[in-house]
Parts: C-alpha cells; sequence; structure tokens
C-alpha cells in the first residue's frame, strides 16, 4: 500500500449529527468553506434526513443509513458537477440534517374567548387548551419553506405559528359544531382528531405532520361558571328554602371560625341559647318532650260573590249581597227578580238561590190566594 492511498484512508471524511438537546429540528453540518471529500462517509440514523444543497440549490435526500459519496450514488450531484467517472476531486456542498421524530408535549391555547352560540346558554365565551405532537415528513419541502439557511433550527421557531393554526381552526369548528357547552367534555377526543384532519393541509405545505392533538380543557368565564356552580348547589339543595338554610349554615361556620369577631361571638351565644332550651325541653331522663305543635293556619276568608240582575230585558250589576239587601228592603229586588252570578248555571229566581233568600225572610211572603 502507497503512502498516498495510506494518508487516503487516515483521512477518510465522516458526516454525521448526534443530538440530545431534544428541541433541534435541522442542523447544518459544517466544514471550513463548505468542501466534502470524494469518498466522504454519511451516516445517516434513524430519525434523521440528510438535506444536501449544491450550489443554492438542493440536490438530493438521503434516509437513514451509511453512504460512500461518490459518483454512482450521487446522480443528481454528478450530474449538477459534470463528474466523469474516477474525478475524486473535493466538492463544496452544504449538508442540513433533519430530525424527523416526533416533538411531544407541545403546548397551545386560546389567547382570547371564542365567541360560540350554545342551546341551553346561548352566546357564550369559551377558551381551550391542550397539547400537540409534530414531526417533520418532507424535509426537503420543510428545509425550503421554513428553514432556508438557518444553521441551527429549533421548534421554538416555528411552534407559534402553529399554535396559531390550531387555535383557528379549533375556534371555527367549535363556533359550528353545535355541541352544547355541557356536553365538550365528551366529546374532546372527537374534537381533537377533527382539528388535526382540518389543519393536516395546511402544515402539509410546510412538510409537517400532526400526528396528535388533544384538548384538555374547555372553560367558561368565572361568572358563568360560578352560576352554574350556584345553580348546582340549588339542585343539592333541593328547593330555594333549603338553600337558603344552607347558605346561612356555611355563613354562620365561616364566621364562627373567625378569630375575635363579634358576629362569632353573637352566633355563639345563640347556639348556647339554643343548647339551653334544647335541654330544658328534655325531660329528667334525657327523653324530649314532645314539642307544642305550631298554631293551625286559618283558612283563607271565603270569596264574596257579587250579582247581576236581569229587568226589563236588560242587565244591572255587578252588585254585592249587601246592596241586594237595601234593594229588597225598598222593593227594587223581590224574591221574582232573576239573578245570575260567576258560576251559576243560568238565571234563577232570588228566592231560589240560598244565598240570597234569606234577604227575604224579614217580610213574610204574600198570602195563599192574592
Amino acid at each position: 500500500m502507497g503512502i498516498f492511498d495510506f494518508l487516503t484512508g487516515e483521512f477518510i471524511d465522516v458526516i454525521h449529527w448526534v443530538d440530545d438537546s431534544r428541541d433541534t429540528m435541522v442542523w447544518r453540518f459544517e466544514r471550513e468553506d463548505h468542501e466534502i471529500k470524494y469518498g466522504a462517509k454519511l451516516t445517516v440514523r434513524e430519525g434523521q434526513s440528510a438535506v444536501f444543497i449544491h450550489e443554492g440549490q438542493l440536490a438530493d435526500v438521503f434516509t437513514p443509513g451509511l453512504y460512500m459519496l461518490e459518483t454512482n450514488n450521487m446522480p443528481i450531484m454528478t450530474t449538477l458537477n459534470h463528474w466523469d467517472h474516477g474525478f475524486k476531486s473535493p466538492f463544496k456542498s452544504e449538508v442540513y440534517f433533519v430530525n424527523t421524530t416526533r416533538f411531544n408535549d407541545l403546548k397551545w391555547g386560546t389567547k382570547n374567548p371564542i365567541m360560540a352560540r350554545d342551546p341551553e346558554f346561548g352566546p357564550v365565551r369559551l377558551r381551550a387548551y391542550g397539547t400537540y405532537s409534530i414531526r417533520v415528513v418532507d424535509p426537503a419541502r420543510f428545509l425550503t419553506e421554513i428553514v432556508g439557511t438557518d444553521g441551527e433550527f429549533t421548534m421554538d421557531e416555528i411552534s407559534f405559528q402553529i399554535r396559531n393554526i390550531i387555535v383557528q381552526e379549533f375556534s371555527r369548528i367549535i363556533a359550528g359544531s353545535g355541541i352544547p357547552v355541557l356536553d365538550m367534555a365528551a366529546n374532546t377526543a372527537d374534537l381533537g382528531k377533527l382539528v388535526a384532519a382540518e389543519i393536516s393541509g395546511t402544515l402539509a405545505e410546510y412538510g409537517l405532520q400532526i400526528p396528535e392533538l388533544y384538548i384538555e380543557n374547555i372553560s367558561l368565564p368565572p361568572a358563568v361558571e360560578e352560576a352554574m356552580d350556584k345553580r348546582t348547589s340549588m339542585g343539592i339543595a333541593g328547593d330555594l328554602g333549603r338553600y337558603t338554610q344552607y347558605s346561612a349554615a356555611e355563613a354562620m361556620s365561616a364566621a364562627a371560625k373567625t378569630p375575635g369577631s363579634q358576629m362569632g361571638a353573637g352566633l355563639g351565644m345563640g347556639m348556647g341559647m339554643a343548647m339551653a332550651q334544647q335541654m330544658a325541653n328534655q325531660g329528667p331522663w334525657g327523653n324530649t318532650q314532645a314539642a307544642p305543635q305550631a298554631a293551625a293556619t286559618p283558612p283563607p276568608p271565603p270569596v264574596e260573590h257579587v250579582w247581576h240582575i236581569a229587568e226589563n230585558g236588560q242587565t244591572k250589576g255587578p252588585f254585592s249581597k249587601a246592596a241586594l239587601g237595601r234593594m229588597a228592603s225598598t222593593g227594587e229586588v223581590t224574591r221574582d227578580t232573576y239573578v245570575w252570578t260567576a258560576g251559576q248555571d243560568g238565571w234563577l229566581r232570588a228566592e231560589d238561590v240560598v244565598e240570597l233568600a234569606q234577604l227575604f225572610t224579614v217580610m213574610p211572603p204574600p198570602p195563599p190566594g192574592s
């Protein structure tokens, strides 16, 4: 083996990239004057792709594997350089390693509330947040559309743009879904898949793919949540009266726990008096005496009727019973006068109405045969 062959073997160029940063998407292999030796070894590991850029033009993309950079496995480079077979001079190119693994646990969320129309609550403002994962599926497109000539491109440089795309599609989908707010928690998985499917077309133009998108929470404004909590508490209490008692008991407990509170002292005195009253109601053996029954509630007053009278084909009234009594004493109303009141079945003579018959007992009826 000649000295030239020995030196050639000793100075074989090795091109590879090992990354432990966990957020680098693209890294450019640095060489002085970007000079790469003919016959150099290129190592592309799993989860990587290598993109060759020659004289500003994308030349080739290498998938995982070990490559010897020679004419027979670099057809595009050969065409660009017009290499003849066996031409072994160095060439100037740039090599960009692209990380094709998933970038997980990336955050997204709505900066401003989303206006939506809920079938139960009407117009509501919603907020949401979650996580997503992303990866490069087309290294060449990603390099030309997003990275450009950046020697070290990280996830932070594109995450803001991706978050904007997610929020835009999420806002559009959630506003037109028609899903009630109270049922959204049961549909977050389906909503996440729908949002991921909708933004896949836009991300494909960047050479990216979003394998997973999760919606962790969809929330309402604090005022609406407080109103819903009160409504839930009322449902647990059963009715308004019990809810009032529940609220009063909670307030009393909070005041009693406050040190030096006058209200707490007053509540303590009240509770002491209540306990003394309870002990007074107990018998000598601790048996509670029968508590006096509450006074019976009086029945509602009777409904006073008003009456209409028929006279010469016309009706008059309404008149109270007292007014009819005065009219009976003056002869304006007689036993034969037809009267009617609400709920009565047709017109009746005054003496046939039990309530009015007593008005005529002060005067004897006409004698028989008169």
